[in-house]
């Protein structure tokens, strides 16, 4: 049998205090309370020695407060990367001295349903709803009257019920296209991916990406339409370079698009960053792993999840989105413009 934890009473009576005076004292209120700096120091002394543990249980009882959150995901927690995401939360919450639960449905409503009614059967004090794409969500019924945050998803309302806590992909479609202008770059840059309206990155990256090439005065010079897998790119890339296509720079929606289009580049002899640059978008470890690196525009996952803790647990404030920024990960594949 494990050992029995040693009672509030055992710390009082070894301290020749009252329970009461224990309590204070192991919950910080010695001051407020008028408790002596000996009576103090005497009932720390006997917690140490009795390796005195509150019941954590017992406090959550009696306060209705458990110190502890959910995250619920769809898929986040089992992707390598957005993963960083649960890291992000994890360490925000002990900072909070809070524990985190973490759910992951796998998009299934039946599992969400029973994930949260487990976790409000263990009164969590509160929610973190989280996406593994940016993307607008419903916010479950039954979390409707308990403090919850939206990790890198939004709500349709006009006016936010929750804090939303998304990547700003407005300003990191800017910065591709400072990287690129400010390298020289004025004509000849291409865009390569589907940037399809109903998702939410590649949109908001193109009216970035529009926006910066208009401030440097130029615009893109086309699309390369492609899935955002590599062989997809790479089929798009080889394609339009046959058929005659010289471009002096591509912006690739993400780092798989840009494998593809590495892949493409060097079938057809041209080098990186000396013929073609390319920027790109997310900051996997494929930016790092190709040669030449890739310059790539980072999604803040660790940030992320950070950011929404904090909202959930730091002082009140009116709901409201916000955008954490996307840093740019200069590396190898940005160069001058070719001299034609």
């Amino acid at each position: 049998m494990p050992p029995q934890r040693a009672t509030l009473l055992q710390v009082a009576q070894r301290a020749g205090v009252s329970r009461s005076t224990a309590s204070f004292v192991l919950a910080g209120r010695h001051v407020d309370m008028r408790i002596s700096e000996d009576a103090r120091q005497r009932v720390l002394r006997a917690a140490q020695e009795l390796d005195y543990r509150p019941n954590l249980m017992a406090r959550s009882l009696r306060t209705k407060v458990t110190r502890t959150i959910a995250l619920i995901s769809d898929t986040l927690a089992s992707d390598p990367y957005a993963g960083k995401a649960i890291h992000g939360s994890l360490a925000a919450a002990v900072a909070h001295g809070h524990l985190l639960f973490i759910g992951e449905t796998e998009g299934d409503p039946v599992v969400e349903d029973k994930l949260i009614s487990d976790f409000l059967d263990r009164q969590v004090d509160a929610f973190v709803y989280a996406s593994m794409f940016t993307r607008y969500v419903r916010v479950p019924k039954q979390l409707r009257g308990h403090p919850v945050v939206l990790l890198n998803c939004l709500s349709r309302t006009a006016k936010p019920a929750q804090h939303q806590i998304v990547p700003d992909e407005l300003a990191a479609g800017w910065s591709a296209a400072a990287t690129l202008t400010e390298s020289g770059h004025r004509a000849g840059i291409h865009l390569v991916g589907r940037p399809d309206e109903q998702v939410f990155a590649g949109r908001e990256r193109l009216a970035g990406i529009r926006e910066g090439l208009a401030a440097a005065g130029t615009r893109l010079a086309g699309t390369i339409e492609c899935d955002w897998w590599p062989d997809s790119a790479y089929e798009a890339v080889s394609r339009a370079l046959a058929e005659g296509l010289a471009p002096q720079a591509l912006i690739c929606l993400n780092d798989r698009i840009a494998l593809g289009a590495y892949q493409a580049l060097r079938a057809a002899d041209r080098v990186i960053p000396d013929d073609v640059s390319v920027v790109s978008f997310d900051d996997s470890d494929l930016a790092a792993w190709l040669r030449p690196q890739l310059t790539s525009i980072a999604l803040p996952h660790y940030q992320l999840g950070w950011q929404a803790v904090g909202k959930l647990l730091g002082p009140p404030s009116d709901p409201a989105v916000l955008r954490v920024p996307m840093p740019v990960r200069r590396r190898a594949s940005v160069g001058k413009p070719p001299v034609r």
